[in-house]
């Protein structure tokens, strides 16, 4: 109901080294405008409603009621000539065109800054 590609993890686990602060990646959603809701990460800490997977050394949140509505989630890492970063498939991707999955920038904290998170 929840997977990581292997080096989606790797990635993550590159990121996280020697950082200070949260070590946990919180899976949200967030509005999509005209694409509708997606997923997006950032860094946080643990909450009281939150589902907590382990996977290949990296711990994700996801709040219990989103996971509900979005399983299965699937986290994994895209490298192109466009770039790479993070891709994340569910239930509330139903339905999209096959390359209009949520695509996540390399750099977690961007989605703080842009008040995604």
């Amino acid at each position: 109901m929840f997977e990581v590609s292997e080096k989606a993890s790797e990635e993550i686990k590159r990121f996280l080294d020697g950082r200070e602060g949260p070590q946990f990646v919180r899976i949200l959603m967030t509005e999509g405008g005209w694409r509708g809701p997606y997923l997006v990460m950032a860094l946080d800490e643990k909450r009281e409603n939150d589902e907590v997977f382990t996977e290949k050394g990296v711990t994700f949140l996801v709040d219990k009621v989103l996971f509900d509505r979005a399983k299965p989630i699937s986290v994994g890492y895209t490298e192109s000539t466009l770039g790479s970063g993070y891709t994340l498939k569910s239930e509330l991707m139903k339905g999209v065109p096959v390359g209009w999955e949520s695509n996540i920038c390399e750099n977690c904290e961007d989605a703080r800054k842009q008040g995604r998170a």
